[in-house]
């Protein structure tokens, strides 16, 4: 069976980034949009890396356009939009799919490990199940931007939290694996 290190994605400047970079690390693996309505989550995104980035912490950020298409710049402009509305320093990488016949790899094995969201909030949730329905889901597929997906320094998928788990209450999580 793969591991996560033994993958590799392309940064939002198009520079081939491997997984090994990353070992020995916890990492918050997170889907993203810019215009969505979760978009703020930056902001809290950017406050878990300031608070955890010395202590080995890292948050892999990759754009999707799959969800109302919310995600339509170039992974270039959308780097420069969340590092000048956000502040974001961790890394954003090159949009990918997370689901269907062109699932990006690394979601492909994400999903395999940790098909169900676990937390959120309940109607936030039905709200965005509802604002997908039309689209086709498989089991364990990606529900909406925002989906997080924590990683411990073995590389093992840990945990997978729903799209409304505002990033603040993950904190808890992160710390028990620093």
């Amino acid at each position: 069976m793969k591991q996560l290190y033994s993958f590799s994605a392309q940064d939002s400047s198009g520079q081939t980034i491997n997984m090994t970079d990353y070992e020995d690390k916890v990492l918050l693996i997170v889907n993203t949009a810019t215009r969505c309505g979760l978009t703020p989550q930056y902001q809290e995104l950017q406050a878990l890396y300031n608070r955890y980035a010395d202590q080995g912490f890292e948050i892999l950020d990759f754009p999707c356009n799959q969800f109302r298409t919310q995600a339509p710049e170039a992974s270039g402009e959308i780097a420069q939009i969340c590092q000048t509305k956000f502040g974001t320093k961790f890394k954003i990488f090159d949009k990918v799919e997370v689901n269907g016949t062109n699932t990006h790899p690394i979601y492909r094995y994400l999903k395999s490990q940790k098909p169900h969201d676990k937390g959120g909030l309940k109607f936030k949730d039905l709200l965005l199940k509802l604002a997908a329905l039309g689209t086709k889901q498989e089991n364990g597929d990606i529900k909406w931007n925002f989906t997080k997906f924590l990683v411990n320094r073995k590389g093992e998928v840990i945990e997978r939290f729903a799209p409304s788990m505002p990033p603040s209450e993950i904190a808890p999580y992160i710390e028990a694996l620093l």
